[in-house]
């Protein structure tokens, strides 16, 4: 259980240091990567949500034997922005610099992944 812990609260701590500044980054993000943000509502609405699986993050890691049903859809969540992060990355339609964050979101999925099936035994016990 411990590992399970400390994977969803690192996932967390990591996700809440990297998406909350995006909160007060649009003019930045703007100016460094033309063209501007324009439809600023899908923006915010994906730092919002995002944000909000970071908090749940450490609700799994509080409690990872009982919230281990949810811990599928959170490698969902990482999957989706990692690889996602490939293709574009692929394509030539990423920054190289930006292909880390899809990369530690895959390296995340496989950890929770990990935790997941450890956790299979830990439930059973109890």
């Amino acid at each position: 259980m411990k590992f399970a812990r400390w994977v969803f609260y690192i996932a967390g701590a990591y996700g809440v240091i990297s998406v909350a500044p995006l909160y007060f980054m649009e003019q930045t993000i703007n100016q460094q990567n033309p063209p501007a943000i324009t439809h600023p509502m899908f923006f915010y609405g994906f730092v919002g949500v995002t944000l909000a699986w970071q908090l749940l993050f450490f609700a799994i890691g509080r409690r990872p034997v009982r919230l281990r049903p949810v811990i599928p859809f959170a490698v969902l969540e990482k999957l989706s922005f990692g690889i996602g992060a490939m293709v574009l990355y692929s394509q030539g339609k990423l920054d190289p610099g930006d292909r880390w964050f899809g990369g530690i979101d895959l390296a995340l999925a496989v950890l929770f992944v990990i935790a997941w099936w450890r956790l299979r035994d830990e439930r059973a016990a109890a």
